[in-house]
């Protein structure tokens, strides 16, 4: 969420940037103002009667000691009737709070500089791209074909259990995707970052607080009962860990790492570009968190970077990376790098990874403050990357691993797996 001291003073400044992601945001901006002013005003008066009314209580009890009762029964009145306007003027704070609140929710967070023009994911800067891509041999096969095969793999049976969308891995299958976890856990906690084990339901707060909500509401799974969302990714809950909570600048940078299944009810289309496990309503996936002081939450940005390009050099796929521009950045993000692995069978990109700095936009919804070395208390910066997403990382290695043979496993992988390939 952006701070309103911020827009405030800044008007021009916000509605240029939002520009960059296509938003005319002229109108919410003066409407935020305007609430702000109202609800500022309404405190000030609210906390003038306050004032008044305290200063009024103090003569009464002056008056009532000099036997005055007839000048303090006038003074009671005059008191009664400002506790009824304070009572007023606070219901109308309330509600202009509610509203400015209400309104500042819709506002993405602002692009960095660096994020380039552009309203497509065409539009997207490739910045680097390493890796060979492997020639296949005569009759290779994209993943949905192969997990057939090889029997790894079953949608028909996860559908079966519960809907499109939900695979059983079975055999082998299901050992790679344990391995392919550990392995991405194994490289965060070998970096310096905590593991954690989270809870897959966060509450409305915790949705909040990420920025998952209200943007992306129709996109996740909600028990109204309970009013609890199943989590789209560890971001959420792992991050929530610090909602709410007062840091020493010493013990910045924070770096936390979690494996989650995550839940997305976002509506496949139909094509090659969705078949199979490129596009799914329940994955695994691993991700990396850190808080950071604002000086140094960029040069953190590359140092994730750098550690997924690791990952994806130690698995030997050929990977790209892509700054986004500003029409296909996410809602909270103040700029994005995103990962994709070039799958030959498919002759595609798929993405892999996003690498994203949030800069203030969570800490200020989740009250994330640190205190400095001057003792004064400023928001941290958040950033969070997946490290990895394990559905495409799968269907990369199936088909650019695939032989006439079988599958081979890439060798960083083997000492977990406890094969070297499947056939």
């Amino acid at each position: 969420m952006l701070q309103i001291a911020f827009i405030r003073e800044n008007q021009e400044k916000v509605v240029k940037a939002l520009a960059k992601r296509n938003i005319d945001a002229t109108k919410t901006v003066q409407d935020v103002v305007l609430l702000d002013e109202n609800r500022r005003a309404t405190q000030l008066e609210m906390d003038n009667i306050l004032s008044e009314t305290n200063k009024l209580s103090k003569d009464i009890g002056d008056l009532m000691k000099n036997s005055e009762k007839s000048k303090a029964e006038i003074l009671k009145q005059k008191v009664h009737s400002l506790k009824e306007k304070s009572k007023d003027l606070s219901e109308k704070t309330e509600a202009f709070a509610k509203e400015l609140l209400d309104k500042l929710y819709t506002l993405p967070n602002l692009p960095a500089d660096m994020v380039p023009e552009g309203k497509t994911p065409e539009e997207n800067l490739n910045i680097f791209e390493e890796g060979e891509i492997p020639k296949l041999h005569e009759g290779a096969m994209p993943h949905w074909d192969l997990i057939k095969k090889y029997d790894i793999v079953d949608f028909e049976l996860g559908t079966k259990i519960t809907a499109p969308g939900f695979p059983v891995y079975k055999g082998k299958g299901a050992k790679l995707q344990r391995a392919l976890i550990s392995y991405f856990l194994d490289k965060n906690t070998d970096a310096g970052y905590l593991e954690y084990q989270v809870p897959h339901l966060v509450n409305e707060a915790s949705a909040y607080g990420t920025g998952q909500l209200p943007d992306k509401e129709g996109q996740m799974y909600h028990d109204a009962k309970d009013d609890l969302y199943l989590i789209p990714t560890a971001e959420v809950p792992v991050t929530n860990i610090f909602r709410d909570v007062i840091l020493q600048e010493n013990e910045l940078p924070v770096l936390a790492t979690g494996y989650t299944p995550c839940f997305r009810r976002e509506a496949g289309s139909w094509g090659a570009h969705v078949r199979g496990l490129n596009r799914l309503h329940q994955f695994d996936k691993v991700e990396i968190v850190r808080i950071e002081h604002p000086e140094k939450s960029y040069e953190a940005l590359e140092g994730m970077v750098e550690h997924v390009k690791n990952i994806l050099q130690e698995l030997k796929l050929p990977y790209r990376i892509l700054r986004l521009c500003g029409g296909d950045m996410g809602f909270a993000s103040a700029l994005t790098y995103d990962f994709e692995v070039f799958s030959t069978a498919q002759d595609r990109w798929l993405e892999i990874s996003s690498v994203s700095n949030f800069e203030t936009f969570q800490s200020n919804r989740l009250k994330l403050r640190f205190k400095g070395k001057d003792g004064k208390t400023q928001l941290a910066h958040t950033l969070n990357g997946s490290s990895l997403a394990l559905p495409r990382v799968l269907a990369g290695i199936l088909e650019n691993y695939q032989t006439a043979e079988g599958i081979v496993i890439p060798e960083v992988l083997r000492k977990y797996t406890g094969f070297d390939i499947i056939n």
